[in-house]
């Protein structure tokens, strides 16, 4: 688990809506990978027994569905060192599987399995699990999560604020889901039409300050909504108790260089969100858009991904999204090299000019007809010793393999 500074528990007696402040603008990942059965490739319920060799949960701990594993960093000063953590974990978690006869990738959804999910048995999960009704079993999904260190509540508010119109470069760019039991969804990010089934998940709700996300938590506990705040599992959302603000709108990634890319685009576009004035945001983020804008334009980026368009006024004018993603980085590049992202950039730049997640199985089943031969890529995708030959190919280090 994530440990940020000042984090409390629920025993000290402080309000649970405190904000804890970050000084500086940490970074924190969380990477749900599949667990997966060595022979058959298909999704295996593992978390129990693979939890006995990591008791204490430490940069190792169960998800929501047996068959998930979660890898999160330490708080990290720069993308690069997270992920380079998370490297050295996954190697780790990796021979483990290996002596369970498992084994493990990383991607949305899971291309052929067809069986409903065995829920993980913590009180919290179980609590879920009877609320939710089928949907618990169904929901088989897997993301990319990112936390960014906010000095204040109402830093957070603020940068939550204006990221929420450039959610959709974030789902076009990690889109990793086109298939879902077997079928050939027609989807970029097929996870975010599961997700879509939930009340609480999805594009979230801005606010103007924290004291106006505390009337909403507030009201949501007393309506019965929501029982605690980690009921709430929007695209993005402020997370009071590490003092950050975590972006959750990602598919997982098949590997480490795309967690990389995306934990430093996400880092260097909300600290540039929380410096820069409104005028140099809205030159390249409208702001907030209409709510049928929004769906439309989360919708457009899962559908369709990278060669997806924006819509970025109320009179429905669009333009591509890989057009808002060069600006975006654009506008990020000064505070990137400040911040020590610029790295992580690069990469983003190369997921553009390159294979996105989705497109790489799309290619491979389009070639193949097998959705096995596309779930064992995603396997080898995960292993160290191929990020080591992809990186050699391009002649530059290897990051986050420690």
């Amino acid at each position: 688990m994530i440990r940020w500074p000042g984090q409390r528990k629920k025993a000290s007696g402080l309000s649970l809506m405190e904000f804890e402040r970050c000084a500086n603008p940490t970074v924190g990942i969380e990477w749900e990978l599949q667990l997966l059965d060595a022979e058959t490739l298909d999704l295996r319920p593992g978390i129990m027994p693979l939890m006995e060799l990591y008791p204490s949960g430490t940069f190792v701990k169960p998800e929501f569905v047996q068959s998930c594993v979660e890898l999160t960093s330490p708080v990290s000063d720069t993308s690069d060192d997270a992920v380079r953590h998370v490297g050295a974990t996954l190697s780790k978690v990796l021979q483990r599987c290996e002596e369970l006869d498992m084994t493990a990738c990383g991607a949305g959804t899971h291309p052929f399995c067809r069986r409903l999910a065995l829920i993980t048995p913590i009180p919290r999960y179980m609590r879920l699990e009877e609320s939710r009704g089928i949907l618990a079993h169904t929901q088989i999904t897997f993301g990319t999560h990112v936390h960014i260190g906010m000095p204040s509540g109402d830093d957070a508010m603020r940068a939550m604020s204006r990221l929420i119109p450039a959610l959709p470069a974030f789902i076009a760019l990690s889109a990793n889901s086109p298939f879902w039991r077997g079928h050939k969804t027609g989807h970029a990010a097929y996870r975010h039409r599961i997700l879509a089934a939930s009340p609480t998940y999805g594009r979230p709700v801005s606010f103007d300050s924290w004291a106006d996300f505390e009337r909403f938590y507030h009201a949501a506990i007393r309506s019965g909504t929501i029982e605690n705040f980690k009921d709430i599992h929007w695209d993005i959302r402020p997370h009071p108790d590490f003092g950050t603000l975590e972006i959750r709108a990602m598919d997982a990634a098949s590997d480490l260089q795309n967690v990389h890319a995306l934990s430093a685009f996400v880092r260097a576009l909300a600290v540039c969100m929380a410096r820069t004035t409104d005028g140099e945001v809205r030159r390249i983020l409208p702001a907030q858009l209409p709510v049928w804008v929004e769906r439309e334009n989360h919708y457009r980026a899962s559908r369709t991904g990278i060669d997806s368009d924006y819509i970025y006024d109320e009179q429905g004018r669009y333009r591509p999204v890989r057009g808002l993603i060069d600006d975006l980085i654009a506008l990020c590049d000064p505070i990137a090299e400040e911040i020590g992202e610029s790295k992580g950039l690069r990469l983003v730049r190369e997921i553009l000019g390159g294979r996105t997640g989705y497109s790489a199985q799309l290619d491979l089943f389009s070639a193949t007809d097998s959705m096995q031969a596309v779930t064992a890529d995603l396997v080898q995708r995960l292993q160290p010793d191929h990020l080591r030959t992809a990186c050699r190919s391009r002649g530059r280090p290897t990051p986050g393999v420690g």
